[in-house]
């Protein structure tokens, strides 16, 4: 796949995502959650072919201007989109897979100091709320939500919504709509 193509539907991904999103220069210009992922695409590629002390130059010089902290090294998927985007943080181990979306201010932190994998996974579809913290080497399954401000340490299936501090999951039956208003901890 072509860098441009990539960066297309990326493009697409945010217009999709945010229905504040007006048009596609507010977006290139104004969104810097799209910037940090485009400029973590960058990184990572300098990243894996040894580049190191440059990639986190610039990836340094992106989290001063956007805000958002990606480590070169971690691993991002295909329609990524960080809304709002200030205070994320991604650590060097995290992979995340096609089509997840983060909030602001989420963490995918470490709970080790040895050099192994030391970050979560995501898998694909998979959306955590405003202020999460998803921590350690675990995997949230596809399409499972982690909800605003949880702190998720254990893996989660797929599907699931994970709430609370320590995160909670709680398997969706029928409407979410009808969950939400009876349980707001499920708000994403």
């Amino acid at each position: 796949m072509s860098w441009l193509s990539i960066l297309r539907e990326d493009l697409s991904a945010a217009k999709h995502r945010d229905p504040a999103a007006n048009s596609s220069i507010e977006l290139i210009l104004g969104y810097p959650g799209l910037q940090a992922i485009w400029s973590h695409r960058i990184t990572h590629r300098m990243w894996l072919r040894g580049w190191r002390v440059s990639a986190r130059l610039i990836s340094l010089w992106t989290r001063m201007v956007t805000g958002v902290e990606i480590h070169p090294g971690a691993t991002i998927g295909r329609r990524f989109f960080i809304d709002h985007a200030t205070g994320v943080v991604i650590g060097e181990t995290a992979e995340i897979g096609d089509d997840v979306m983060l909030y602001q201010d989420v963490t995918l932190g470490g709970r080790s100091l040895e050099p192994v994998k030391r970050h979560p996974t995501l898998l694909d579809g998979v959306v955590v709320g405003a202020g999460a913290r998803v921590l350690g080497p675990i995997t949230i399954g596809r399409n499972a939500q982690v909800g605003a401000n949880a702190v998720v340490v254990r893996d989660v299936p797929d599907g699931a919504v994970v709430v609370g501090v320590p995160g909670v999951i709680k398997k969706p039956q029928g409407d979410l709509q009808e969950q939400w208003a009876e349980d707001p901890a499920i708000w994403i």
